[in-house]
């Protein structure tokens, strides 16, 4: 009973010290975000944001390197951040690095933010589905009227904005656009105007002019200085004001799941129009080889993942069709040579709905010219030397059972006429021959009762069919 007690009372003590060393020091658990934003980066930081407070995290820094990406997701990882009961500070680092477009959001709706030196952000004008900027273009593009005198006076009042030009799906995202960026820089303090601009002027700024133009609260080299500066500063969580104690923080990286590494790995366009094809090979070697099993579920599976991956990236349907014409032509041209006309236009096919499909003009989500051209040619080559080698598989006849046996050459396994025996194809066979066999000697199988071979002697012509077959 005593030592119970005395277990429970050390294991108490344990934790308390425990617990009294994580409330000094702290941890901060840091997350990295880099390359196009899509749904692997959005779950990514949820799952991050979750550990965090599991852990009574003092911090989440999320160091960031981005170029932009797909607003659904983006604005998932905003609604994330703003809902985080842990402080978020966007660090974009290391130098040289960006938070672009969609980055700019994740930042301004953050917290903290903070640069290193030689970062930069901004260029945040939305982007439509075929790849166009939304900005609206100037009205008429000739400088504005002077004027006349007397007309114009200092106290009159300057006429009121009319809508802005452009279509009026242009002007619906861009003033949605504009309103949500401006909401999130004003709920943390931030330069609302630059703000507007990044997205209506696709305005940039220099770490060095977004902490002067009140963009960005610090300036880092690496971790341990931005620690350093944020240790004591208070940040505003919903109704409450949060002192930091970072002086003495542990760093914790926080590294994506298996799911998500695969979602990362196949939320790629070059992946996905590989995966498409190995996934349409496989499939087609099948139906042409029944039986093979392993082309038909290898196909399988790469076409079920490039289809979860189709779901989560902005796909042009228009390429899809055009690729799938461009295989179709391709293969027409195994089937019935048209001195490449068939094969030239499947390649042009392909390639242009490769370009058509994924080239949406998103950052991180565009797809390398040099990449389509190379495997569509592969693709061609590929699909050509399948069809061809089927077909001649098909020309070939049998190669096991009755058929592969009628015609075949074999030996004499002794001298006799009538009943013998032959040897044929690694095996005895039992044969007959209404003509003398020597030992030996070369005979070809004219017929084939039950398991008894009709045999006769070969001649030339019956070895030059024999070579043929074989």
């Amino acid at each position: 009973m005593k030592s119970n007690i005395r277990r429970a009372f050390l294991a108490t003590l344990i934790s308390l010290v425990a617990y009294s060393a994580n409330a000094a020091g702290g941890t901060v658990v840091a997350l990295e975000i880099k390359d196009g934003i899509g749904v692997a980066t959005a779950d990514y930081l949820a799952s991050g944001i979750r550990h965090a407070e599991e852990q009574n995290a003092q911090l989440i820094i999320i160091d960031m390197d981005t170029p932009g990406g797909l607003v659904k997701p983006m604005r998932d990882m905003v609604q994330d951040i703003l809902g985080s009961s842990v402080p978020v500070a966007t660090y974009v680092s290391p130098a040289g690095a960006r938070a672009d477009s969609a980055g700019t959001y994740i930042l301004l709706a953050s917290h903290i933010a903070a640069m290193a030196p030689t970062t930069h952000l901004g260029a945040a004008t939305p982007v439509s589905l075929n790849g166009e900027d939304v900005t609206p273009p100037e009205p008429g593009g000739e400088p504005p009227e002077e004027p006349a005198d007397g007309e114009a006076d200092g106290d009159e009042e300057p006429a009121e904005k009319g809508p802005l030009p452009g279509s009026a799906m242009e002007r619906k995202v861009l003033n949605d656009a504009v309103a949500y960026i401006r909401g999130l820089a004003e709920r943390h303090g931030r330069n609302a105007e630059w703000a507007e601009r990044a997205v209506t002027e696709a305005a940039t700024l220099t770490a060095k002019e977004a902490l002067e133009q009140n963009v960005i609260e610090f300036i880092a080299v690496d971790h341990a200085d931005l620690l350093q500066q944020l240790d004591g500063y208070e940040v505003k969580m919903d109704s409450q004001q949060v002192v930091l104690e970072t002086g003495d923080a542990s760093i914790e990286s926080f590294e994506p799941n298996w799911r998500i590494k695969i979602l990362s790995a196949i939320a790629n366009p070059e992946i996905v129009l590989l995966l498409g094809i190995i996934g349409l090979y496989g499939l087609m070697y099948e139906g042409w080889n029944p039986g093979a099993i392993v082309p038909g579920v290898v196909g399988v599976i790469c076409l079920l993942l490039a289809a979860y991956a189709l779901q989560v990236l902005p796909v042009n349907y228009a390429g899809l069709a055009l690729i799938i014409v461009g295989i179709a032509l391709m293969t027409a041209e195994a089937f019935a040579p048209s001195f490449g006309a068939l094969g030239l236009g499947g390649i042009a096919a392909f390639v242009f709905g490769a370009i058509m499909m994924f080239d949406s003009g998103i950052p991180g989500f565009g797809i390398s010219i040099g990449f389509v051209i190379g495997l569509a040619v592969l693709a061609a080559l590929a699909i050509i030397w399948l069809v061809g080698y089927a077909l001649k598989l098909r020309r070939r006849g049998a190669v096991s059972g009755r058929g592969s046996i009628i015609g075949g050459t074999g030996t004499a396994m002794q001298d006799f006429t009538g009943d013998g025996k032959v040897w044929l194809e690694g095996e005895a066979w039992a044969a007959y021959s209404a003509v003398p066999i020597r030992k030996d000697q070369e005979v070809v199988v004219r017929a084939m009762r039950g398991l008894t071979l009709e045999v006769e002697p070969t001649t030339e012509t019956d070895t030059g069919d024999a070579q043929l077959q074989t």
